[in-house]
């Protein structure tokens, strides 16, 4: 059927979101902070593309792109030259990813999930990095629909 027919929760984040991550060591010290500006958006039946912009109080700032495709199932794909993984939706709120970062070797994974709230206009995400068997980081993410 396509993407947006049969993931209709991703389809529910397309949009303009703000936000800030906070990057916390496995005893919850603050290791980082930094806002996030994220566009979502589907094009056609198979693609996804997500492009992240970052910006800390230093006044430094990242731009990444996270093109997805559309593997059938329910599933999406993405393999950049910085990560590869997929995701899925588990339910009618819920997205769930699973992803590495190619330089980090295939010892340490990455496990999200993102929550959407019930009238759309904010969700929250959780990383678990994941090393050796043992979650050794968390990413904290709350953002808010401005477009």
């Amino acid at each position: 059927m396509g993407l947006r027919a049969d993931m209709p929760l991703l389809a529910r984040h397309e949009g303009e979101w703000e936000g800030e991550y906070l990057h916390l060591d496995r005893d919850g010290t603050l290791l980082d902070r930094h806002r996030v500006s994220m566009t979502c958006a589907i094009a056609g039946d198979a693609v996804y593309h997500q492009t992240n912009r970052y910006t800390w109080d230093d006044g430094r700032t990242e731009v990444h792109e996270f093109p997805g495709e559309y593997l059938g199932g329910g599933r999406c794909g993405f393999d950049t030259e910085r990560i590869q993984g997929e995701f899925w939706e588990l339910d009618d709120s819920t997205i769930y990813l699973s992803w590495r970062y190619k330089d980090e070797g295939a010892d340490l994974r990455l496990f999200e999930m993102i929550v959407l709230s019930q009238d759309g206009t904010s969700r929250s995400r959780v990383w678990q990095w994941v090393k050796g068997g043992e979650c050794v980081r968390r990413t904290l993410i709350d953002e808010r629909r401005v477009g």
